[in-house]
């Protein structure tokens, strides 16, 4: 299903096409001289290998270097260098003891960089500043210099597979710390992120350090997050459990504009993805939802449900696609299926950490509640007609028809029967392009739409065809992702957030329309994706990346 818009206006192309030409020509003796080179070598497979070993020490951030950690790219491009950069400690922390350890960790020049604050009241308006985390961390990369959600799962994915074991646990303490000081796993450690969290995924961390290193006092500790991480998902009073199903939303806090967005996401004319939608809301019609809800025609503004919802989506990682009507703000009217499989895991990883903990009656529960989860999301999100899983409008009693990638995330979890799988990877033709698999069918010009392709999404579709025994489509998509990073790689020395994988290209063009037009280096979780994936595959398919992966190969 494609998004039901229709434009008031002539498309605007013409001048574009020309100055795509003008590229496609000053290009295209540096293209041909690449692709001289046919198939990738072992060697440049393992240039891109010892780039991701080392990334994982080039994106680590600590306190003893905490003025560089303290740095926000999002609110200073095209701004001079501030002298000091606000560090913000918990309320129920000792600023004291905090600042004691501190200086004793960082030069005296470094320590001047920064400036220790107590984070006011809940509520208070906080300008933008670092959260303390005790322990290092992996960033992403890019514009994105601080610790995230749902990228540092796959980050660690990969930290556990290149064997660095101390800095994935040192990962999971501070999600424990944020839970602990902070009220919950965070989007980021950022200010500005206090008001909502990304895709839960912390109960899959613990047990990916416990398996490594069979701490039981470690993992008793990590236990102690588990539950009050929990009810920030199903806690009534939090926002986001949905009486009339059982299960869980995507649901911000917070009120009014995002501040990294306003501050840090506008293209060369200056523009904002709020300046971009506004003009959308002008020029198109919507028929997805009822557009007044979120824009004000007679005064060209969005309005404070349009803030609420995109706040909402961005906690969702998915931000944005057309998934949830046009730049995803109708979220919070959803049971995504993406959150409810990942909350069935959580219920299940618990059970599993208090069975291994001697809890049997806790683990008990927990089952319990996995198998709640489990009968509801077939029941609500599966679409027989479709053979797909789709999110459930709660309001409208009935899923949205629109092919996503999300649709693998039951087959991941273990939630799928047999004949749903099978119905699933029947339809993987809607997905798989020769880069890999695109996010959706549809191309609205949001950077998690169509033609575009996202490393976790491949990590988590790759392990659900290979959970329920679909071992040759699952190499077939791992190849065809690998040997995309590879060839960009070889090219532009980098690994970078996203592709489109139709065109196999990191290069993303006049498509990308919503979102931030940049496509940040680094990057953690592609980083993660490729070391992963390659792990993975026989020694046939390994032979089929270096065919693949050589620059200009098809």
């Amino acid at each position: 299903m494609h998004c039901a818009v229709t434009s008031r206006r002539a498309p605007r192309a013409y001048v574009a096409a020309r100055f795509a030409l003008v590229l496609l020509l000053l290009s295209m003796t540096h293209t041909q001289t690449l692709a001289q080179g046919g198939r990738a070598t072992p060697a440049q497979l393992e240039a891109a290998r010892a780039y991701v070993r080392r990334g994982w020490h080039t994106l680590t951030r600590s306190n003893r270097g905490l003025a560089t950690a303290a740095a926000d790219p999002k609110f200073e491009q095209g701004a001079p260098p501030k002298a000091r950069h606000p560090v913000y400690v918990a309320r129920d922390e000792n600023l004291a003891g905090v600042e004691r350890s501190l200086r004793a960790q960082l030069k005296a020049a470094d320590f001047q960089r920064i400036e220790l604050r107590q984070l006011p009241p809940a509520g208070s308006d906080v300008p933008a500043g670092l959260l303390y985390l005790p322990r290092p961390y992996v960033v992403p990369g890019g514009r994105f210099n601080e610790m995230y959600g749902w990228d540092s799962y796959f980050i660690q994915v990969g930290l556990l597979r290149d064997g660095e074991t101390t800095l994935a646990r040192d990962m999971v303490e501070n999600f424990i710390y944020e839970v602990e000081h902070y009220g919950h796993v965070l989007n980021a450690n950022r200010t500005y992120y206090l008001t909502r969290s990304q895709p839960p995924f912390l109960t899959r961390m613990i047990l990916g350090v416990y398996e490594r290193t069979h701490d039981r006092a470690w993992l008793r500790r990590a236990a102690r997050a588990v539950g009050p991480s929990y009810e920030y998902w199903t806690d009534p009073a939090r926002g986001h459990f949905t009486k009339q199903t059982g299960l869980s939303r995507y649901y911000d806090a917070g009120e009014g504009p995002a501040h990294e967005v306003v501050a840090g996401e506008r293209d060369a004319e200056g523009h904002t993805h709020y300046t971009r939608v506004k003009e959308f809301y002008r020029t198109h019609e919507v028929t997805d939802y009822d557009e007044s809800m979120f824009y004000d025609s007679k005064t060209d503004e969005l309005t404070p449900a349009f803030y609420k919802g995109d706040r909402s989506m961005r906690e969702s990682g998915f931000d944005p696609s057309n998934r949830f009507g046009p730049f995803g703000v109708d979220v919070t009217e959803y049971d995504p299926v993406c959150l409810n499989s990942l909350l069935y895991i959580y219920e299940r990883d618990a059970a599993e950490i208090m069975r291994e903990l001697g809890r049997k009656g806790e683990a008990g529960e927990w089952d319990k509640r996995a198998d709640a989860r489990r009968e509801a999301v077939n029941r609500l999100t599966w679409d027989e007609r479709d053979g797909l899983y789709y999110d459930y409008n709660f309001e409208k009693r009935e899923v949205r028809r629109y092919p996503f990638v999300t649709t693998f995330y039951p087959l991941w979890a273990g939630i799928a029967t047999k004949e749903q799988a099978a119905r699933v990877v029947a339809n993987l033709k809607l997905f798989e392009r020769p880069g890999g698999l695109q996010t959706s069918t549809n191309h609205s010009g949001s950077q998690w739409d169509a033609p575009f392709g996202w490393a976790p999404m491949q990590l988590i579709a790759v392990g659900g065809l290979r959970r329920y025994g679909y071992e040759q489509e699952a190499e077939r998509v791992s190849v065809n992702f690998l040997s995309l990073v590879l060839k960009e790689f070889i090219e532009h020395n980098t690994i970078v957030e996203k592709y489109d994988v139709e065109t196999r290209t990191s290069t993303l063009g006049a498509g990308l329309r919503f979102g931030y037009s940049t496509n940040e280096i680094g990057f953690g979780w592609t980083n993660a994706a490729f070391t992963e994936l390659y792990a993975q595959l026989s020694p046939e398919a390994r032979a089929k990346v270096l065919e693949l992966g050589g620059v200009g190969v098809p």
